[in-house]
């Protein structure tokens, strides 16, 4: 039986709010996107005003040039950021190899299910496509239209279910595993700038929240 949530229609996203370094970050409503620079500022991060339940998420993407080593660049979902206990679904780059990217996801703040794919591309070489299709009983993770990884929801196991903002955001994840995740950053090749365009999020699914709690 098809789920329905998967085949649901998406939107230009029109508003974001930028969690820091707004400097660093520009968004054009108009021409629907969105560009992130890392420098001596650090990163930045933006997000959707608000929570979605459920639907399809994508954007196209062109990564950072150069030599990009202990970066982190990525288009995620997550219940709220920072929260111990979230919910999240990620497309990570590492900057260490452009080639590559990571998938994983969380429930109540327990990851820990990473999966590494290869691209078949550099991922800072001209825009591509990354779709997160999201459902009550599945994750998929598309790239250019082909899906990268499934998950569906097994009895007895969490899956996300909580209410989800999309985010994007460029860090340096150079502490991470004393840099063998990202690599040590190298910074040769700043200002480094990831580009989003045509970012879509689902209709009729936001849900309205009190607070950020």
């Amino acid at each position: 039986m098809a789920d329905p949530a998967l085949h649901h229609e998406t939107q230009p996203m029109k508003q974001i709010a930028i969690d820091y370094t707004p400097e660093a970050c520009t968004h054009c409503p108009v021409s629907n996107s969105i560009t992130l620079t890392y420098d001596h500022r650090g990163g930045a991060r933006w997000r959707s005003t608000t929570r979605f339940l459920y639907g399809t998420f994508s954007s196209l993407i062109q990564c950072p040039q150069g030599n990009t080593s202990g970066l982190n660049f990525n288009i995620y979902l997550s219940s709220l950021e920072g929260d111990k206990s979230q919910d999240e679904i990620d497309f990570e780059f590492l900057g260490k190899d452009k080639t590559i990217v990571q998938t994983n996801y969380f429930t109540t703040g327990t990851g820990n299910r990473e999966q590494i794919h290869d691209l078949g591309f550099d991922c800072s070489d001209g825009f591509h496509e990354y779709v997160i299709k999201w459902s009550p009983n599945s994750i998929q993770w598309l790239v250019d239209g082909k899906v990268v990884r499934k998950e569906e929801r097994k009895d007895g196991v969490t899956f996300p279910e909580k209410p989800m903002f999309l985010y994007a955001s460029v860090w340096d994840a150079s502490y991470i595993a004393e840099g063998r995740w990202a690599g040590t950053y190298v910074g040769s090749d700043a200002p480094y700038v990831c580009l989003y365009k045509d970012i879509r999020v689902p209709v009729g699914t936001a849900v309205e929240c009190s607070s950020d709690s």
